[in-house]
This record gives structure tokens, sequence and C-alpha cells, in this order.
């Protein structure tokens, strides 16, 4: 009915005690933070939303924001959307996938004696691939930076070069945890942010 700085706590909530939520309340969550001027809280909410349902919607409204705000890794690119649609079937060509090798393995023990070696190489190229499209094609752990002015680091300690500064709405592909440290992925090269400064979007 209007209310929207209302209407958030009982979204938070909801999400605190680990209620099922539908996209389209995580979306509400995204346009209240936004109403409001928070927009670091609205890119996270965004963010949950495109991880859990990619959208070419979603993600064009995370760029307009992030452009508006000057903020870093929202490419706008062609290479982009291609991933939104592989990420939009990922699990579905992931399930399919899975279904054709536990056929294919059933009844090559079926066959076992009847089938060749030529049979069994094709399946395990096969199998071979279902691995390389669950590591290559499998979506990227992203984080946000929630802070203004987070130093990005060289290395993981205080007494690391410092590479520059990211704000707050800054998302990065998250690499790795090292001690207090995430290693992040900043400009084809590894980074490192305090675990305190990056929220992790789950």
């Amino acid at each position: 009915m209007g209310q929207v700085a209302e209407a958030y706590p009982w979204y938070r909530r909801a999400r605190d005690q680990g209620s099922l939520q539908s996209d389209r309340q995580i979306l509400r969550m995204a346009y209240i933070q936004e109403t409001l001027g928070h927009y670091p809280a609205a890119l996270y909410y965004l963010s949950v939303a495109q991880a859990g349902q990619p959208r070419y919607a979603t993600w064009r409204k995370m760029v307009a924001l992030a452009q508006e705000h000057r903020l870093t890794g929202y490419p706008d690119t062609w290479r982009q959307n291609l991933l939104i649609t592989l990420q939009r079937y990922y699990y579905r060509l992931l399930q399919g996938l899975l279904i054709l090798a536990i056929v294919g393995g059933t009844a090559l023990l079926i066959r076992r004696r009847t089938a060749d070696r030529a049979w069994w190489s094709a399946y395990a190229g096969y199998v071979l691939g279902i691995g390389l499209f669950l590591n290559l094609l499998a979506p990227a752990r992203v984080g946000l930076v929630i802070r203004p002015r987070v130093p990005l680091m060289a290395g993981p300690g205080a007494g690391s070069t410092w590479l520059t500064t990211a704000a707050a709405g800054d998302r990065f592909e998250v690499l790795g945890r090292q001690d207090i440290w995430y290693r992040v992925q900043w400009q084809g090269r590894d980074a490192y942010l305090r675990r305190p400064d990056l929220l992790l979007v789950e």
C-alpha cells in the first residue's frame, strides 16, 4: 500500500528465519532499499534474485544502478548476456546430462559382455565432458563490497601492496578464502579483500 519502509522488516524477518522466499519477494526487498537510497543493499538483493533465477531484466537493473554510482564488476557485454543464457539453463542441462549418463552406464553394465572398448571409451569421454561442464560453466561465486573506501590488496596481509580502493556495491568474483581475507578476481589478476568488507551472494 505504498508503505515500503514499513514492509521491509517483515521481509527481512522472513529471510532471517529461513522461510522460503520467492524471487518476487527478494526483488521487492531490492526495490525498497533502492527507494530508501541504500543502493548497495539493493544491489545485494538483486544479486540474490539473479543467482536464484537469472534474468536479463534483473541484470540490466543491476548494470543501471552500477553505472549511476560508478561501480565496477557489472559488465554490459554480449559475453555477459551469453553467460546469463547458460546460467538460466545450467541446472536443466546438467540434470539431462546426468540422466543420460545413468541410462548409458546402466545399458553398458547390462550388455558388458557384448559391449566393446569403443563404447566404454565413448562413455568415459561423456562422463569427462560432464565434469568439464560442471567445472567450467558452474555459476561463479560473487561478493559485494559493503563498506565505503575498502582497500584492495595484492596479498593477504595489511602490509601487502595497495592496489586500489573499492566502493560500497562493487562486485567481485570470489576465488577462495585465506585466513581473514577473500581472494577475488580484479582486472585479470588476484587481489584480496578483508572478509568483513565483502558480503557473499548466497
